[in-house]
């Protein structure tokens, strides 16, 4: 099942194709385009992700791209950062971990080439709440990144109860976690405010749903990638000379 903007989001797959990205110097918004040939899978950043109302974008503070957020995964040295905000019931996010994060991965991240930061955008309902939580206290024990897989492995629609608070354990044990600890962070709600914040972070972006990436170069030059783009669109902007300028 899907919530209601998801519906809207489905019959608006065959709007226009946006050729380009959100470019970001010194800390604010330019304008930054690809040639159509060289990207033509970029859709409007509703086709492929969840919508939430939020305010009009303010001046970019590095901060909110690094703050509030997952411990890395990967190389902390390497050169380019990928930012994800994602919601863990969220359609087009799983999407996303399904079909496109294990090529970035596998070609990108074990290689040396780019991290991955993932920050909480909850917007679809309680339960995203709740595991983005979970996945919180997971990292209390070393395993954020193996809670967050198992989170969307386990997805199976939005707001039908596969994330409730009693499935959150039953991953935990799966994972060999220690239970008693970990029920024991769940019931603190002590990582509700990061939550928030990485909220909050979100609206300040002026993004509008999940997923959204923020894809880091060197001298902090930034391409903004609305939704669950393929490989392919992710591809040709890690590669591109433009993060390197």
């Amino acid at each position: 099942m899907i919530h209601g903007p998801s519906l809207g989001i489905g019959a608006g797959i065959a709007a226009a194709i946006i050729i380009g990205a959100l470019f970001v110097v010194n800390g604010s918004f330019q304008d930054f385009s690809f040639k159509k040939e060289d990207i033509r899978d970029i859709q409007k950043s509703t086709a492929n992700t969840e919508n939430s109302d939020t305010q009009a974008p303010q001046k970019l503070q590095m901060s909110v791209l690094y703050e509030n957020s997952s411990p890395i995964l990967g190389n902390p040295n390497a050169p380019i950062t990928i930012v994800e905000f994602g919601d863990y019931q969220c359609f087009f996010c799983n999407k996303f971990f399904h079909e496109t994060e294990n090529e970035i991965q596998d070609n990108y991240i074990k290689t040396g080439k780019a991290k991955l930061i993932f920050k909480d955008f909850t917007i679809i309902g309680s339960d995203s709440v709740v595991a983005a939580h979970a996945a919180h206290c997971a990292d209390e024990q070393g395993k954020f990144w193996e809670y967050h897989d198992i989170l969307y492995t386990n997805w199976t629609g939005e707001n039908n109860g596969w994330a409730s608070p009693q499935n959150q354990l039953k991953f935990a044990k799966q994972l060999g976690l220690d239970e008693n600890k970990f029920t024991v962070c769940m019931s603190s709600e002590k990582y509700k405010t990061k939550i928030q914040s990485s909220g909050e972070d979100a609206k300040s972006l002026g993004l509008t749903g999940t997923p959204a990436f923020f894809i880091i170069g060197e001298n902090n030059k930034i391409i903004k990638v609305p939704g669950a783009q393929p490989y392919e669109v992710f591809v040709k902007i890690l590669d591109s000379q433009d993060l390197k300028k």
